[in-house]
């Protein structure tokens, strides 16, 4: 039984009620979420996070006074909440932008209400949220994306890696969960879990979403792989 001490407590932010409240609505049958707070655009998202240090923000990018890719940018850098961006997915540069600003994953507005629970949870218990697919439409509009895999090889970053942690990044950046990562190359999962830890501080990561990223920004992975 989840008490409510138990419970994920988030905050709602998008500049159409009527959206929040659909929200609050799909979360409001859950036992284990808790709403605690609605916002309108990201300056009062910040302000109310700074007063209720909720544990999951569902972040709206396109807003007055204060857009959601700098409400996340100033949540993370205050570390007052973890950050899933909502998006209608017209726009990939802002899904991009939110990822860089340390959002911990992103929601599509039309997601189901038992997908959107479960990324709450994801989310609030420290792992990141993501889609594999829709992370490669994104980092294949960035221009710093090398050509080709032997590019990978020139860029400084991947020689703090082993061969084996560079296996390890490779296959976060395609989607895949420590289990599956474990199966793909004969190992324990304590093992990768292992790897994945020292990947991320290696390259001082904050979790795997910035580890897909980097993942395609250095060639690792090309979009479409």
């Amino acid at each position: 039984m989840v008490t409510a001490q138990d419970a994920l407590t988030v905050l709602l932010v998008d500049d159409q009620r009527l959206v929040r409240s659909g929200f609050a609505m799909m979360l409001g049958v859950e036992d284990d979420i808790e709403v605690v707070g609605e916002a309108s655009d990201g300056a009062e998202a910040v302000t109310l996070a700074r007063r209720l240090q909720p544990d999951v923000i569902l972040m709206d990018v396109q807003m007055p006074v204060m857009d959601g890719i700098e409400a996340t940018a100033t949540i993370v850098r205050e570390d007052i909440g973890k950050v899933i961006i909502l998006t209608t997915f017209d726009r990939d540069d802002y899904l991009f932008d939110g990822l860089r600003a340390g959002a911990s994953g992103y929601l599509l507005k039309n997601t189901d209400p038992d997908d959107l629970a479960d990324a709450v949870r994801a989310v609030g218990h420290g792992h990141a949220l993501l889609a594999p697919e829709v992370t490669r439409r994104v980092i294949s509009q960035l221009d710093t994306v090398p050509s080709s895999p032997q590019a990978a090889q020139r860029d400084s970053r991947l020689d703090l890696l082993t061969a084996r942690e560079r296996e390890v990044l490779g296959l976060m950046a395609r989607g895949l969960s420590n289990s599956e990562i474990a199966g793909e190359l004969y190992l324990g999962e304590a093992t990768v879990k292992t790897h994945v830890s020292s990947v991320l501080s290696k390259l001082h990561l904050r979790d795997r979403v910035q580890a897909v990223v980097l993942a395609y920004e250095t060639g690792l992975i090309l979009p479409g792989e």
